[in-house]
């Protein structure tokens, strides 16, 4: 009778390990991911872990404004423009829709002060005024970000047609006639693009990792939307993580590249498409996880 009961536990125990391991939604061995596309990459070997519709296009929203960093600390690193260089808003700049901090035609700020608030809060005005300001015009700084994608390896699904991400209807009416279409990314490039920036530009990260930045001239403040920084000590708080960047579009979800690092190994992770705000760095935070516990 022991020996009849033994084995049947063993086998309830078996059947209950069965049941879990094929839940609908599952990968084997790999976290199962509510959004999108997603992708995982060692940032130490460039080894994508976890490729989770990472080919597929969406409208990328803020996260292109990886790109516009990318090129503005690039022009800072060649000594074409300074930290403390005033930059003016233009009319375009002021009238653009989406997130942004209802800037002034005329106002005036350092270069300093409009990256801190594209990188922190995705300022759409902001990121503009950037653009004409490295660029000279924002369709000259647009024919750069795409030399850039093509120089560093980005696949052609990837497109930039504005410094912003936004969708044409919302860029105002004193968008130029050149600026037109729709940008496009996929999740494999926004990492690859993200793992370039960091791995350049290193310095990103003190400034991705800020909870506040000031615009004095407004005499405000502005809060990161990553909600995974360690220091904002929320729900969402992931410990090692300092980094990037967020981005919402109204036809594919919520985005966001998030990177962090813990003994030394760090991860990048893309999360495209979350139906949710809080989804997002839910879907990051199993990524993440998955990056930092498993054996590759």
């Amino acid at each position: 009778m022991k020996k009849r009961w033994k084995r049947t536990s063993i086998l309830l125990a078996l059947l209950v390990i069965i049941y879990v391991g094929i839940q609908p939604g599952m990968l084997v061995g790999k976290p199962a991911i509510k959004a999108a596309s997603a992708v995982l990459m060692d940032a130490g070997t460039k080894q994508i872990i976890l490729d989770y519709n990472g080919s597929n296009q969406v409208s990328p929203a803020g996260i292109s404004k990886i790109m516009t960093e990318l090129l503005v600390m690039d022009a800072i690193s060649n000594g074409e423009v300074n930290w403390d260089d005033p930059v003016a808003i233009s009319q375009y700049a002021s009238s653009v829709g989406g997130k942004q901090l209802s800037l002034k035609q005329g106002d005036r700020f350092t270069v300093r002060e409009l990256f801190n608030v594209v990188s922190l809060y995705s300022a759409n005005d902001a990121t503009i005024a950037l653009a004409e300001h490295i660029g000279g015009s924002e369709s000259a700084f647009v024919d750069a970000m795409n030399r850039k994608a093509a120089e560093i390896g980005l696949s052609e699904r990837t497109h930039f047609a504005n410094s912003t991400g936004l969708h044409t209807e919302l860029l105002g009416p004193h968008r130029p006639d050149a600026i037109q279409g729709d940008s496009s990314m996929t999740a494999l490039d926004a990492c690859n693009l993200a793992y370039y920036l960091i791995r350049h530009h290193p310095e990103i990260l003190k400034i991705s990792s800020q909870i506040q930045v000031s615009m004095n001239q407004k005499g405000m403040y502005v809060s990161n939307t990553n909600w995974m920084l360690p220091s904002i000590d929320g729900p969402y708080a992931y410990d090692g993580g300092d980094g990037l960047k967020t981005g919402f579009d109204q036809e594919d979800g919520y985005h966001f590249v998030g990177t962090a690092e813990r003994s030394g190994k760090r991860l990048i992770s893309v999360v495209f498409g979350s139906e949710t705000q809080e989804g997002r760095f839910v879907e990051t935070r199993k990524l993440l996880n998955y990056g930092f516990t498993s054996k590759q």
